[in-house]
C-alpha cells in the first residue's frame, strides 16, 4: 500500500494541505503520507474559498505524493485518479455519484465532496503532490452560504464510522493511483470522462460571453473542458472560464 501506509492524525489544524507542504518541505514526508485532521480553522478549497466542516463529523485530509513519473503537461491526471478513487469509495455506499468537472464530487445535484490540488514543479519534473480532500460524512447542517451541500447520513439516513470511511477511501486511491504509476493512464481518463457530472446532457452553462445551451463532451489531456453549443461548435475551457447553471 502507498497512499494510507502512514497516516498522522491532528485534532487540529490550520489545513492539512499547509501542514502537508511543511512536512514536505522539511523532507520528513514519505509517499502517501496522510494527513489527517478532525477540524481545520483554515481549510483550502478551490478559487481562494474556504472548505467548512462541522468538527469530527466528516472527513478532512490531504495525501502527499511523489509523482515524478507524471510529466508537469499532464498534470491533471492527479486530479483524476483523485476523484475516481473518492467515486470508487462513494459506489460502496450509495449510488449515481459523478464528477463535476474540475473535481468536485456530486451525488445527484449536490456536493458531497471537494477536493484540492496542490503541485510543486521543478523544471521539467513534477516534484511532489498534495492531494487535500474533504468527504461529508455525518454533518446534516451546513451554513447558508455553503451552496447545495450534501453528506453521507443526509442521503442514508444512518450515521458512518469516519475511521472505517477514511481507510475504505485510502484503498480506493491507492489502487487508482497504482495504475498512475504503471502508466495505464489511458483508463484513468477514460474513467474520469465516464464519471463527469452531466456528460451528453444539454444545460445552460456561462462563459466570458454570455449564458449558453451546451453539452460536455469530453476532457483534454490538460484537463480543458470540451462542450459542444447548438450551432455545433466545441469549444474548451480552462478553470474559471466556464460556470456551471445550476437549478
Amino acid at each position: 500500500m502507498i497512499i494510507g501506509s502512514e497516516i498522522i492524525f491532528l485534532n487540529r489544524a490550520v489545513s492539512t494541505n499547509t501542514t502537508a507542504a511543511e512536512y514536505i518541505k522539511s523532507g520528513k514526508a514519505r509517499e502517501g503520507l496522510v494527513i489527517h485532521a478532525a477540524y481545520q480553522s483554515a481549510g483550502k478549497g478551490q478559487q481562494g474559498n474556504r472548505w467548512e466542516s462541522e468538527e469530527g463529523k466528516n472527513l478532512l485530509f490531504s495525501v502527499i505524493m511523489f509523482p515524478t513519473i507524471v510529466n508537469p503537461e499532464d498534470q491533471f491526471i492527479i486530479s483524476g485518479f483523485i476523484s475516481l478513487g473518492i467515486i470508487d469509495f462513494l459506489k460502496t455506499i450509495i449510488p449515481g455519484c459523478k464528477i463535476k468537472w474540475p473535481n468536485d464530487i456530486y451525488a445527484g445535484n449536490d456536493k458531497i465532496a471537494g477536493i484540492l490540488i496542490e503541485n510543486s514543479i521543478t523544471g521539467s519534473t513534477l516534484t511532489s503532490s498534495v492531494a487535500g480532500i474533504g468527504l461529508n460524512i455525518n454533518q446534516e447542517v451546513f451554513p447558508d452560504r455553503i451552496p447545495n451541500p450534501v453528506s453521507l447520513k443526509i442521503i442514508t439516513g444512518m450515521d458512518h464510522d469516519t475511521s472505517g470511511c477514511l481507510k475504505g477511501l485510502l484503498k480506493c486511491l491507492d489502487q487508482r493511483y497504482k495504475k498512475v504509476i504503471t502508466g495505464e493512464c489511458d483508463q484513468i481518463r477514460n474513467d474520469y470522462t465516464e464519471s463527469l457530472y452531466r456528460l451528453n446532457e444539454w444545460h445552460e452553462f456561462r462563459s466570458r460571453e454570455g449564458i449558453f445551451s451546451g453539452r460536455i463532451l469530453s476532457v483534454g489531456n490538460s484537463g480543458l473542458l470540451m462542450v459542444e453549443d447548438k450551432r455545433g461548435r466545441i469549444m474548451e475551457f480552462a478553470f474559471k472560464e466556464i460556470e456551471f447553471i445550476l437549478k
